[in-house]
């Protein structure tokens, strides 16, 4: 899986050891994605890094310190890719097809898998206790996904009635599910539809292309602090015309930083002046 940040590292290793430590985890992630947990002994890890047993001892005194780190280091990786401006935040539908053609377009995918995946089948099978940090790494990436669709319904492009933490764990499912079929199979052909599918199912959410009017309230009217007593001009239409293309009130309100109560007394009250005599 493409990415390229680097775990934390305790600040008080120099650049040197810093480099040295980075080795060690990638060395130590491979051989236990190739071989598994028990399989893996200090000697193998030694002699793939280049490194002595006392450097090893001196930044991972433990098995569980080494596994833990693994851990910290693969998440970090597959975290900062999707967080990457390439996806965009994953706001749009459009920006999800990014993502899952990136996958199913890399040529290694079902002859690697996911590495935080493929890790995370070999660690549960130990008595290794760090099962709480990987079901962290998972829900830290469930919540990319899920920041991404409740980022849509704030600009009005999937239905209030959608369940952002849902469709993230479908997202997120399809994939491992997929990265999996598509191994066992040797074909990329299960992840793809695997994909797909997933997709497809979050666009039934999709609002109409009429209702993107909302898209036209500018980051700086979102982003104005606390809420404004009464709406300009030219919310007040861009508020009228997304109600008429169908936009859920609680989105329109949502907005423009209003409350339902708020965006309904506007209405009221201009629809008075219309008609007053």
């Amino acid at each position: 899986m493409e990415a390229t940040t680097e775990a934390r590292v305790p600040q008080k290793l120099t650049d040197k050891g810093q480099a040295t430590r980075a080795r060690i985890l990638d060395h130590a992630a491979e051989l236990i994605y190739t071989k598994g947990v028990h399989a893996t002994n200090n000697e193998q890890l030694r002699r793939a890094a280049g490194i002595s047993g006392s450097q090893l001892n001196h930044y991972f005194p433990t098995k569980e310190s080494l596994v833990l780190a693994v851990i910290e280091w693969q998440a970090e990786r597959v975290l900062t890719f999707h967080r990457s401006e390439r996806f965009t935040h994953f706001e749009s539908l459009d920006s999800l097809r990014e993502w899952a053609g990136f996958y199913i377009a890399y040529e290694r995918s079902y002859q690697e898998g996911c590495s935080l995946g493929s890790l995370a089948s070999e660690i549960i099978k130990t008595d290794l206790d760090v099962r709480t940090e990987l079901a962290n790494a998972f829900e830290q990436w469930r919540d990319i996904f899920r920041d991404g669709l409740e980022r849509m319904q704030r600009l009005g492009r999937i239905s209030v009635e959608a369940d952002p933490t849902r469709l993230a764990y479908l997202l997120l499912s399809a994939f491992q599910g997929g990265m999996l079929l598509a191994q066992v199979a040797r074909d990329i052909a299960p992840l793809k539809d695997a994909l797909r599918a997933a997709i497809d199912y979050v666009q039934t959410f999709a609002m109409p292309p009429a209702a993107g009017v909302l898209e036209d309230v500018t980051e700086a009217q979102r982003k104005q602090p606390g809420r404004p007593r009464k709406l300009d001009p030219n919310q007040f239409a861009t508020a009228r015309a997304a109600l008429a293309a169908g936009q859920p009130v609680e989105q329109v309100a949502a907005a423009f930083g209003v409350s339902r109560a708020t965006l309904y007394r506007h209405l009221a009250e201009h629809d008075d002046k219309q008609t007053s005599p």
